[in-house]
This record gives C-alpha cells, sequence and structure tokens, in this order.
C-alpha cells in the first residue's frame, strides 16, 4: 500500500506548477531603465514563444522597463524545455496486474520556462526566474498557465528597482 500511495502522491506534486527565482543582490536594479531581447532557448511552437515574450514584456513595462534596440541597460534572454513524463499507477492492490490489479501510465509532458536578465553592461546574470509544471496541448489552456507563471516569478523583481522608479 505504501508504494501506491508514493506514486499517487508522487504523480500529484509532479503536475503542480513551480516557481523559483534568484537574483544578483549586489546588483543595481533601480538603474535598469532599458532591455533588449537576445537569443534564448526557443519553445518547439513559435506561437508560445510569442506569447511568452508578449508576457515578459508586458511584466518588463509594469516594473518601468522600456524596450530598446541600442545599449539596453538588460538583456533578456527565455528557454523554454519539455520532456514527456510517464507515471505508472495501480488501481488496486494486487501484484502487479494479477489479482484483478489494473495498471495505469499517465503520460504527460513536464516543461520548464526560464527567464534571464544579463546586466547589459558586464554581460552578467542578474535575475533568473523558473517555472516548472506540466504543459497543455492547446493554447487556450497553455496561455494562462504562461501568464501566471511569468507573473509569479516577477512578484519576486526586486522591489528596490520598482520603489526608486
Amino acid at each position: 500500500m505504501f508504494v501506491v500511495l508514493a506514486f499517487l502522491v508522487t504523480g500529484v506534486a509532479a503536475h503542480a506548477q513551480r516557481v523559483n527565482v534568484d537574483s544578483d543582490p549586489s546588483a543595481p536594479f533601480a538603474t535598469y531603465k532599458t532591455y533588449a531581447w537576445t537569443v534564448g532557448t526557443p519553445s518547439p511552437n513559435p506561437l508560445s514563444d510569442d506569447r511568452i515574450r508578449s508576457t515578459v514584456d508586458a511584466q518588463l513595462a509594469r516594473r518601468g522597463l522600456t524596450q530598446v534596440m541600442d545599449a539596453p541597460n538588460v538583456f533578456v534572454a527565455t528557454h523554454v524545455l519539455t520532456e514527456q513524463r510517464h507515471d505508472v499507477v495501480a488501481d488496486g492492490f494486487g501484484s502487479w496486474g494479477r489479482d484483478g490489479t489494473t495498471i495505469n501510465v499517465d503520460v504527460y509532458t513536464t516543461g520548464a520556462l526560464i527567464v534571464d536578465l544579463y546586466d547589459g553592461g558586464t554581460r552578467k546574470l542578474v535575475w533568473r526566474g523558473a517555472a516548472t509544471g506540466t504543459v497543455s496541448d492547446t493554447a487556450s489552456k497553455s496561455t494562462p498557465k504562461i501568464e501566471k507563471a511569468l507573473a509569479r516569478m516577477f512578484q519576486r523583481y526586486p522591489a528596490s528597482a520598482v520603489q526608486s522608479r
């Protein structure tokens, strides 16, 4: 019974969206007023990349940053990684397929969305937001997940940078 419960708990945890943020405490966030995009790791779906970029643009604008073409204070890159996963779940307490136990394999795709900000002068990474969770196969389901993940990331953008604008 413990093994089955462990599989069920693991499966539930794997489907939850998690967001982590890290930043360089010595970075001069209050001086960052402009940004430009740089090359990252594209999504397998170019339309998702457009949605991600648009949402990041909106989040940066809310924090007082303006997109420029030349000499930005920070460079922005996004990285999208996906992986197909399999969870094995037994719906009984027999010996894996015998005695009426059914074994189900739950196939789903997990993904990671990473947003990196690099200082424009030093090119050093100064802020990283990362979200992991399941990936939906339709835009109507994936777009809200992307927006939620990015909003949660940028809630933790250094407050000193936002307050000084």
